[in-house]
């Protein structure tokens, strides 16, 4: 297989808890649906693979995001002619462990001349002309041996965004490629005034997070200032399946306990950016890092008086307000500047100028333990997915379905029985030593302590009701004593 000349490495992970409650910590901002229905992850790997010399899309996720990752990918029809290749983290350890761990794999390919492109799964590009521009810029500057990142021209005095103040130019603009230039320093999230006077300096653009360079670039980096991350990850590459170009690899948790938690950012780029080893290519396309409901508001066409959403709405005497409803009305009278966002089973109402704190309501769901932090009433799993009907003191019902040839694993609950009644397809029922087939409008029952498997045999769709009974009915009461999916023997 000839070896690419661009292989873009695509970050996949991240709470976005600013975007709660549609983004949660089992299906974060990447995976969230936008008004246009489509995912970021899913844009993210079209924009990069419409890239020229992209043949290979290799995807950096947690392990728990690994089938969603595939669903979104067969979804939005992504199949590059040179594979998909997912190197499965057990645990964030942030983007610097990842980054350099893309690089080692991309050595171990024998890709050591491409140029690695950095992606952020969450960031939203709609000008695909102008960011293949600065990409082919960033390639010219990466082959020279710099590493480089991107930076976007600032159209206001945004305190949310790091900096990256530009020095001399290395690269001049030419009619189709923009300039690029020598990376001073990277600044932190200023306060209004200091974002004020970047403005008006000029030399300063906002810090996007994407980052071009060869392997053997970012790794001598990473040997220069980082040394003990990259001796860290070093053996974690060691241990991966040799020659393994495509696929599902999974990362040793073990040895990937001993990875030091840290950015990109502050483990090299801004050391390296002193050293002199840094260009920044200033692109002139959009950019948005969609990181708050403002942004999201954004992506949705306004009216006279200010109001957006998506769904159905009803404003009267309103101003100002964004509105996400995804199952009922949502009616607004006389009120101004607020974001309302209607789920299943949450609500958020938040005024606009506080949204930056929507994720201490995250904290807060996660300090009492409530769910909600985490999942949504529709959990999407490997075989399919489940909704939660209802639930009180003793019981739960949910509505599962089953994808065609799919299974759930073999497993039992320490603490829970469980009654399954068919609506829709076949349902191939392992129990103890027993299985049996059983169809619409029938039904069994799965006793506490019993081995039990459920599997759909048919073409269709499997849609079955469950109700369980017990004290406690937590998704953690499984053992697993088999499973297609590689999941842990204990739940999840």
């Amino acid at each position: 297989m000839t070896s690419p000349s661009l292989i873009p490495l695509i970050l996949a992970g991240g709470a976005g808890t600013r975007l709660w409650p549609l983004s949660r910590e089992a299906t974060p901002k990447p995976f969230m649906a936008l008004p246009d229905g489509e995912t970021l992850l899913g844009k993210t790997a079209r924009r990069a693979l419409d890239l020229p010399g992209a043949a290979r899309l290799v995807t950096i996720t947690n392990r728990d995001y690994y089938f969603h990752t595939k669903d979104v990918y067969a979804s939005a029809e992504i199949a590059p002619p040179g594979g998909l290749t997912y190197l499965l983290e057990p645990f964030g350890r942030n983007t610097a462990p990842a980054v350099v761990l893309g690089a080692l794999y991309a050595q171990a390919q024998g890709d050591d001349d491409a140029v690695l492109l950095v992606l952020p799964a969450d960031h939203l590009i709609r000008d695909q002309a102008a960011f293949a521009a600065a990409v082919a810029r960033a390639v010219e500057v990466a082959k020279r041996g710099s590493l480089v990142t991107f930076g976007i021209t600032p159209t206001h005095p945004e305190t949310g965004f790091g900096y990256i103040e530009c020095g001399d130019q290395v690269m001049p603009a030419s009619a189709d490629r923009p300039a690029a230039f020598r990376a001073r320093r990277f600044v932190e999230k200023p306060p209004l005034l200091t974002a004020r006077q970047y403005l008006s300096a000029g030399n300063y653009v906002w810090n996007s997070g994407m980052f071009a360079f060869t392997p053997a670039a970012i790794v001598g980096a990473f040997a220069r200032h980082a040394p003990g991350v990259l001796a860290a990850v070093r053996p974690i590459v060691a241990a991966l399946a040799a020659g393994n170009a495509s696929g599902m690899v999974e990362i040793d948790p073990a040895l990937f306990a001993a990875v030091p938690d840290i950015s990109i950012d502050y483990a090299v780029m801004e050391p390296a950016a002193t050293a002199g080893e840094v260009a920044v290519v200033r692109g002139t396309f959009d950019w948005s890092d969609v990181g708050s409901w403002l942004a999201v508001a954004a992506l949705s066409e306004a009216d006279d008086l200010g109001n957006a959403g998506h769904g159905e709405r009803v404003t009267i005497a309103t101003r100002g307000t964004y509105v996400h409803s995804e199952d009922r009305i949502v009616a607004t009278v006389g009120v101004e500047n607020l974001v309302i966002v209607d789920t299943a089973d949450a609500v958020l109402v938040a005024h606009r100028d506080h949204l930056q704190r929507v994720k201490d309501v995250v904290g807060e769901l996660k300090a009492r333990g409530h769910d909600a932090y985490k999942l949504h009433r529709t959990v999407a799993r490997p075989w399919g997915a489940y909704t939660v009907l209802g639930e009180g003191p003793g019981f739960k019902i949910k509505r599962i379905e089953v994808k065609p040839g799919a299974a759930l694993s073999l497993q039992l609950h320490h603490r829970r029985s469980e009654h399954w009644v068919v609506v829709n397809g076949t349902a191939r029922v392992t129990r103890d030593t027993d299985v049996f087939d059983i169809g619409a409008n029938e039904s069994t029952y799965i006793p506490v302590e019993t081995r039990h498997r459920l599997e759909n045999p048919g073409t269709a769709p499997l849609v079955m009701i469950e109700v369980q009974c017990g004290d406690y009915l937590g998704e953690d009461d499984i053992v697993r004593f088999d499973d297609k999916y590689g999941r842990t023997p204990v739940a999840g």
